[in-house]
């Protein structure tokens, strides 16, 4: 009986690692960018957006504004001891991501929707927003999120092409 459960075993084995591995790259690239926007260029952001992570679960500021068209420059510095990371996204694709992050929390992220960073490194995500709305963020590191590690970019209407020329820095 046991000889014959091995290929059960087995095939059962390389099902959920195929499934691991299928999570793994749907973790790596399954933002929906249609409705949180698209990767922006350096050179095409209107400002830049300075954002602080700190080891009490916060960002400062956690409520920020962008107008649809919009390419933001966020420069993220890590005020904090422990890793810390910004990640763009729907409520519902952080949640999802998060449970992921809970089950396997050495995954490493090199999506331009995200950053994540030691204690005391600073990095940027250049992010256009295509569509009016609320983006969520959030730091996904185990236990950060469910302790409030979280904020929001309310995106209105309009084109931000006017503000092209317009060099608004947030501190």
């Amino acid at each position: 009986m046991k000889t014959r459960m091995l290929p059960v075993v087995a095939a059962l084995t390389l099902a959920l690692l195929s499934q691991v591995s299928f999570a793994h790259d749907e973790h790596a690239h399954g933002h929906d960018s249609d409705a949180i926007g698209k990767p922006g260029l350096a050179t095409a952001s209107t400002r830049t957006v300075n954002v602080t992570m700190t080891d009490n679960m916060r960002f400062t500021p956690s409520n920020i504004t962008a107008k649809q068209g919009e390419t933001i420059r966020f420069v993220i510095k890590n005020a904090g001891g422990i890793k810390h990371e910004f990640v763009l996204g729907t409520e519902k694709e952080l949640k999802e991501h998060y449970e992921l992050m809970k089950k396997y929390p050495e995954m490493e992220h090199s999506d331009p929707n995200m950053i994540t960073l030691a204690g005391g490194q600073s990095g940027e995500v250049v992010w256009q927003f295509t569509k009016a709305g609320k983006i969520d963020f959030a730091c996904l590191q185990p236990g950060h999120y469910d302790a409030g590690m979280k904020g929001k970019v309310s995106v209105a209407k309009g084109k931000a092409a006017a503000d092209a020329g317009a060099h608004e820095h947030q501190h």
